[in-house]
């Protein structure tokens, strides 16, 4: 009686370790590929949110002065350091950017706010900017002119840069998306923006792998 009391129980066998293992890795697979991506998607508020605040901002400027700025000092848009995307209303705003406030002035004077370059040194290619970037005063004259605006950063590892646009232009033709992707979840490719809302010229997470 003692002796049944006091008997070892038996382990695992290899093959249930195996087969453990097998089970774990398996999961693993699935699930840190979503977790990539899920936060992959959740960096790129920070490009929406910034977007319709410069957005917020034209509208501001133009119901005061009847027409739209370049500089976004003017319009009072400055946003806070370890920015991970570059914003832009001009062409090539892309570069990442001593974020110390005498470069980040120089550059929102012309219409660009780098990424900030303590913490994202590498800025991605500009490529996959969206078309007729920047303050359209001419076509036509204010007050019926329209702006676009750009956010371009990298939310993964890979060389793309996710691509966001915002546009106050409702005609067809005064802003749309070159979308290498072809139909994305965001915008389908060649179709105009809806004003006032950011809208994917390149979505890293889907397109960029």
């Amino acid at each position: 009686m003692m002796n049944r009391l006091f008997r070892k129980k038996g382990g695992f066998t290899l093959i249930e370790l195996m087969i453990v293992v097998a089970i774990i890795g398996i999961l693993a697979a699935i699930a840190i590929p979503n977790f990539i991506r899920f936060q992959a998607k959740s960096k790129q508020s920070e490009a929406k949110t910034n977007l319709k605040a410069i957005f917020t901002a034209q509208k501001a400027y133009f119901g005061e002065k009847d027409k739209y700025q370049v500089n976004f000092t003017v319009i009072g848009f400055d946003p806070e350091a370890g920015n991970r995307y570059s914003y832009g209303m001009a062409a090539g705003c892309a570069a990442a950017v001593d974020a110390t406030p005498t470069a980040r002035r120089a550059g929102a004077i012309d219409g660009c706010i780098g990424q900030d370059a303590l913490k994202f040194p590498t800025a991605p290619p500009t490529a996959d900017a969206v078309n007729a970037v920047g303050v359209i005063p001419d076509i036509p004259t204010c007050p019926n002119c329209y702006f676009n605006a750009t956010a371009i950063g990298n939310v993964d590892n890979d060389p793309e840069g996710d691509t966001w646009g915002i546009t106050s232009g409702t005609e067809a033709g005064q802003a749309t998306l070159n979308n290498p992707c072809g139909i994305d979840e965001d915008t389908p490719n060649g179709l105009n923006l809806v004003a006032g809302e950011p809208s994917n010229a390149f979505n890293d997470v889907s397109c960029g792998g």
